[in-house]
């Protein structure tokens, strides 16, 4: 008897989103003409207070170290401490996101220099694109006998570097930490890619992390589609949602302005947030490296004065400050 594969699965290897995600029009074509052209036209003026003094990232990393809380470096990276365990998302800590000096260059610096981290038990990985899955950073880690979670067929870049605890997950995989903390791994509408020739071969998504009944799912880099209903009913209510905000606008490369498959809008992520059950909202991806072609401020504004159109108080769609350190308690509550 022939085992039927998930529909995620396809016959050659390689992996697609969801039943009823939105597919991509086949007919457009990238141009980096145009997007450099209108990237040139972009306001790179960073609000005051965007970005927290080092010293007083490492002085709150150190008040806060015996406690549990969600502190932002940049991008998608965040470090999460619940309990003994320390978890690190999607580390990136290179100048650029892309193969060597290539790609997008960052326009604010990480938080914290990598030499500067505390002790990471835990290593999140969502998919493989250069501005998530960061070589440098996993080469220089400093810390590999973390345990590291990463999709299907990515755990060879980590067994190459030095690594011994690595486990790849399928969607909806369960690994049990210890007795307080179980992660889930979930879809995502996304794709992944790193060279001309293993479009979607490696698999994306996202992470459900349990900890003491509590729920944060960090949602990473996704665009939106039906599977976030069928999420929130069987793993919601959800305490937080950590979900992309920014990389949304292609336009005129794409027809739609504001308009992107693979990354939600503000508006688009407040939605996940409500078909997932979420109780608050954390916005991220902005404000780090330009992928698109939104104002770089405009994402949190727009996700701010938008929260209540989906059923969250302004104070529940959260915006941290590069920096900021904010104890577990005074967010999930």
């Amino acid at each position: 008897m022939i085992e039927k594969k998930p529909y995620h699965h396809l016959s050659d290897g390689t992996f697609r989103n969801p039943d009823g995600s939105p597919k991509r029009d086949t007919n457009l074509k990238w141009s980096f003409k145009i997007f450099n052209k209108e990237k040139k036209k972009l306001d790179m003026t960073i609000n005051e207070g965007h970005v927290l003094a080092k010293d007083q990232v490492l002085s709150d990393l150190k008040r806060y170290k015996n406690g549990d809380y969600i502190a932002w470096i940049g991008h998608a990276t965040f470090i999460i401490k619940l309990g003994d365990t320390t978890i690190i998302t999607d580390p990136v800590f290179s100048k650029n996101a892309g193969p060597l000096i290539f790609g997008p260059k960052r326009f604010t610096d990480p938080a914290l220099k990598l030499s500067e981290i505390p002790k990471i038990d835990l290593f999140l990985l969502t998919h493989n694109h250069y501005d998530h899955q960061d070589m440098m950073t996993i080469r220089s880690f400093p810390y590999k006998d973390t345990k590291v979670l990463t999709p299907l067929k990515l755990g060879k870049y980590f067994r190459t570097n030095g690594y011994r605890d690595i486990n790849e997950m399928d969607w909806y995989d369960e690994i049990k930490i210890n007795k307080n903390l179980k992660i889930t791994f979930l879809p995502a509408v996304h794709w992944s890619k790193r060279s001309l020739t293993d479009t979607n071969k490696t698999l994306w998504g996202s992470f459900l992390i349990e900890f003491n009944e509590k729920k944060i799912l960090f949602a990473c880099d996704t665009g939106y589609g039906n599977i976030y209903k069928d999420l929130g009913n069987k793993y919601g209510p959800i305490d937080l949602t950590i979900i992309n905000i920014g990389a949304y606008n292609f336009y005129p490369i794409m027809p739609q302005k504001d308009k992107s498959i693979y990354h939600t809008n503000p508006e688009e992520a407040l939605k996940i947030g409500r078909d997932l059950k979420s109780k608050k909202v954390l916005g991220m991806h902005w404000g780090t490296f330009v992928l698109s072609l939104e104002p770089i401020m405009e994402p949190p504004m727009r996700f701010k004065n938008n929260s209540e159109k989906y059923g969250f108080n302004k104070e529940d769609a959260l915006i941290f400050k590069i920096g900021q350190i904010s104890k577990i308690s005074d967010i999930i509550n």
